[in-house]
């Protein structure tokens, strides 16, 4: 699975655990950048690039991390065919993908610690545990996930 991977400069630290411990378990992991050199790096800015990674095919899913999780959630979502989730626990990680469809898995560094940092993408992207995701942008955005239907 190729997973992209992006911070703000609050998250570069969990960013840089997350890609040092995912590797080892084979998926081409994508690194967007914000390695916390810089103050002025915000999430709406890494938000974007990771949900265009996406979007135009170059990763299957995506892990943003922030300060609280919060804002990158909400950024990244604003993208058509992006369903980020803000997940602090496996449980729900899991959920969130077996169960919402969700692609992008959002982490807020001042708020989950290290060891569940890392559990909690290995736990709900396992191989073959999620449906197939929309691989195109065309496809993508044409409409919402066929799992999920808007409640009347």
């Amino acid at each position: 699975m190729r997973i992209a991977l992006a911070a703000d400069h609050a998250g570069a630290e969990l960013k840089a655990e997350l890609l040092a411990r995912l590797a080892p378990l084979g998926h081409e992991l994508i690194d967007l950048g914000g390695d916390g050199s810089n103050h002025d790096d915000d999430y709406p800015d890494y938000s974007r690039a990771l949900a265009e990674a996406i979007l135009d095919g170059r990763a299957d899913r995506g892990i943003l991390v922030c300060g609280s999780g919060v804002g990158a959630s909400i950024a990244a979502s604003k993208m058509p065919g992006v369903r980020a989730g803000l997940c602090h626990d496996t449980y729900s990680a899991g959920q969130g993908v077996e169960h919402d469809d969700m692609n992008v898995l959002a982490l807020g560094a001042r708020v989950i610690g290290v060891e569940t940092a890392v559990t909690a993408p290995r736990h709900s992207w396992r191989r073959g545990s999620a449906p197939p995701l929309a691989t195109s942008a065309a496809s993508a955005r044409s409409a919402p996930s066929k799992r999920w239907r808007p409640r009347s």
